[in-house]
């Protein structure tokens, strides 16, 4: 059986995850860090995180972590392609990215290597607006993504509205990210929800988030 399992793993293709946003708020590093642990703990690893955001909010978390999984790689984005190329190589199995926002540019360069970007969007009408422009970008590349509703507040109007909005414009996916105190409390220590409480709705929310995106992995 150990046999067995090591030759499925190593024949799993690594998949590059980017998760996108223009607009600052979205809440794109804490889902970083979120998918990565669910998909360590999932056994879709070796998990490698990449921060590529100047402000440096994932390698913070990151640095004041106990826990040595995910891995993480500060990588300069005119090196992305070749540190990826050697993660590929290495066994690697999922490599998360978290851009930076409001720099085009940067996200544009990051994007052209992602199989699969995420676009976090809080159902409010001005993040509703101004998801267009991260929406473009991955169009403009040829990428596949999809929507999560983050910071939502349940089933209210405004939620159900935004979901109804963006499925015009894409995949939305069916796990909403509730707005809940437990996502910014177990930053602060380097945890995740996952960890703090594993049984929690949270930690429920984010595991089937991970499930969302691993099968639109299998779809592109």
């Amino acid at each position: 059986y150990r046999y067995l399992f090591l030759s499925l793993k190593e024949e799993i293709t690594m998949k590059v995850l980017c998760v996108a946003s223009q607009k600052g708020g979205a809440g794109k590093t804490t889902l970083a860090a979120h998918l990565a642990v669910a998909a360590e703990a999932g056994c879709r690893g070796p998990v490698v995180m990449i921060d590529t955001d100047p402000q440096g909010s994932l390698t913070a978390w990151w640095n004041s972590r106990e826990a040595h999984t995910p891995a993480l790689a500060v990588v300069a984005i005119d090196e992305l392609g070749e540190r990826l190329a050697a993660l590929s190589a290495a066994g690697i199995g999922l490599v998360v990215i978290d851009t930076p926002p409001a720099l085009t540019d940067g996200i544009r360069a990051v994007v052209a290597f992602a199989d699969l970007v995420v676009i976090p969007v809080k159902p409010s009408p001005h993040d509703l607006r101004a998801v267009g422009q991260t929406v473009d970008i991955a169009a403009a590349a040829g990428k596949p993504f999809v929507f999560a509703v983050n910071q939502a507040k349940g089933n209210a109007r405004l939620t159900v509205q935004a979901v109804a909005a963006l499925s015009a414009h894409g995949a939305v996916s069916p796990a909403l990210v509730v707005d809940r105190v437990d996502y910014a409390a177990s930053m602060v220590d380097g945890k995740s929800v996952l960890e703090t409480e594993p049984k929690g709705r949270a930690a429920e929310e984010i595991r089937q988030l991970l499930s969302f995106v691993l099968s639109r992995f299998n779809e592109n």
